[in-house]
């Protein structure tokens, strides 16, 4: 093996265990409902797609406002696992895929969860990998126009 291909290779698995750390974190916010801690991975011009509410989010003041509302639609503990998850990173740009199984609870303490797919991509700035744009959505049936939530990997 050269040296630049063995140089090439360590940069992508310490990126790639930058983003599973970037990843862990953002996961720890989420479940803690801690919105500061949320945002804190994302950078300042992210374009999101997400599941619920519109068809995207650009910039972070948008997405905030967006996230500010999902953490009070559950009033329980939330949920959200990776599964499946991939990560292909370079010098600077890296992209990851998954599924997830998000959600929460309810005021009765009944679990409100299904199985999401989702692609986000990373840039390094300033030394610091942000999401700069996040997709989240379901499959859906082409016949009854409905979101397929209870499909499981």
């Amino acid at each position: 093996m050269s040296t630049a291909t063995a140089t090439t290779q360590t940069q992508q698995t310490q990126a790639e265990t930058e983003i599973r750390q970037l990843i862990d974190n953002w996961t720890q916010a989420f479940l803690a409902k801690d919105l500061d801690g949320i945002m804190a991975h994302y950078a300042p011009d992210v374009v999101a797609f997400d599941a619920i509410i519109a068809l995207q989010f650009k910039g972070i003041e948008a997405y905030r406002e967006h996230w500010a509302q999902c953490l009070t639609f559950c009033q329980g503990a939330m949920k959200f696992e990776l599964h499946e998850l991939d990560i292909t990173a370079g010098e600077d740009v890296a992209f990851s895929h998954s599924l997830s199984h998000c959600g929460g609870t309810n005021e009765e303490g009944e679990e409100q969860a299904c199985w999401m797919r989702g692609t986000v991509c990373y840039r390094k700035l300033d030394g610091q990998w942000l999401v700069t744009h996040e997709h989240f959505s379901a499959p859906f049936d082409m016949e009854s126009g409905k979101a397929l939530f209870d499909l499981a990997p």
